[in-house]
């Protein structure tokens, strides 16, 4: 008996995308099967390389095909488009996909460093990344990522895109020596984040991840309006506190019409390296608890690190020094969970 297109079509339309509820076929994943002697090969093209469940897809794709009467061979190529941000009427920034930003109302919570692991993960995936610090006047990306503060500011060339670990990273700590203060009022702090949107060439990028400062500030609310936002990330840590700002931070984006992620709880728990006992210095289940009051997705918890700490003070991320590690796998399943709900609102959009 030989196999058809059609048979292989309806065995993969029992495979259902969980986060969009629809059978890959429908969704238009499954490309054109080619089809030769009983050798099945069949590329499927997902929303994103960092899909959560493309391992289980590609599986089950297999085993589906073998188990059709015919089929001796089945080769499964899994691929990746990332679609392009429908926004509103803000300007593009060209090149770039989706714009990912990173928030807290509150300082201390751990952000630069969710923003600079996040990032690394998403490249580490396979996606196109950039990572902009748009934290004008504390600007920590460039130490956190092995550029080192001041990299730009001798020589010509201006304010210009670097590359570390797979990433594209532009920050005005670039030009700026180290410890020289940057003393801007409100519009030229508006003025800053325009130009490191618009005005630096980027290349061409999935997402452009964006390090905002804590606080319902000037740099948030000129991002929102220079340029459509796909959504936003917002990190907590597990205290009362920090999470009655981070409830501040969300209230702020949807007065600005700006798509909420999530929230993620960093330094959920601290994991002894020597006895393995596990300690919740801060408390812990806040942002969860948080995240179900306000009717939003939690998107993961990071622990308390050394070692996280450690990457960020030499520029070398957990998630490149240790990709194996327990705290680097919590910063991919927490980026893998950031992509796919890139995708859901993005199909949510077009539908």
């Amino acid at each position: 008996m030989s196999v058809t297109e059609s048979d292989v079509l309806g065995a993969l339309s029992a495979i259902e995308d969980p986060d969009l509820h629809r059978d890959i076929v429908s969704l238009g994943f499954v490309q054109k099967p080619e089809i030769n002697d009983g050798a099945v090969n069949v590329r499927i093209v997902l929303t994103t390389p960092a899909c959560p469940v493309r391992d289980k897809i590609e599986t089950e794709a297999r085993d589906l095909l073998l188990a059709l009467p015919g089929v001796r061979e089945a080769t499964v190529t899994m691929e990746a488009s990332v679609p392009q941000h429908r926004g509103g009427q803000q300007h593009p920034v060209e090149g770039v996909r989706n714009i990912i930003a990173v928030a807290s109302n509150k300082g201390g919570v751990g952000k630069s460093t969710v923003s600079t692991n996040l990032a690394v993960a998403l490249a580490s995936l396979g996606a196109r990344v950039g990572l902009l610090d748009a934290d004008i006047t504390g600007p920590n990306i460039p130490t956190m990522m092995g550029i080192g503060q001041g990299a730009q500011a001798e020589g010509p060339g201006g304010l210009r895109v670097e590359e570390r670990h797979g990433v594209k990273v532009c920050s005005i700590g670039f030009v700026l020596p180290r410890g020289t203060p940057v003393v801007w009022r409100g519009p030229m702090i508006g003025t800053a984040v325009r130009h490191l949107l618009h005005d630096i060439s980027w290349g061409e990028l999935d997402y452009l991840l964006i390090d905002l400062p804590p606080g319902t500030s000037d740099a948030a609310m000129s991002m929102a309006q220079e340029a459509p936002i796909s959504g936003v990330v917002v990190v907590s840590t597990p205290q009362d506190v920090a999470l009655e700002d981070a409830a501040k931070a969300v209230s702020m984006f949807d007065k600005l019409n700006v798509p909420i992620f999530g929230l993620v709880e960093n330094m959920s728990y601290f994991v002894c390296p020597h006895c393995g006992d596990r300690t919740e210095i801060f408390g812990h289940g806040g942002a969860r608890q948080a995240a179900e009051d306000l009717g939003l997705e939690f998107l993961g918890e990071l622990p308390l690190d050394p070692e996280t700490r450690k990457g960020g003070d030499e520029g070398t991320p957990i998630v490149v020094s240790a990709p194996e590690s327990p705290q680097a796998r919590a910063f991919i399943d927490v980026a893998k969970q950031v992509a796919a709900r890139c995708s859901v609102l993005e199909y949510a959009a077009g539908a």
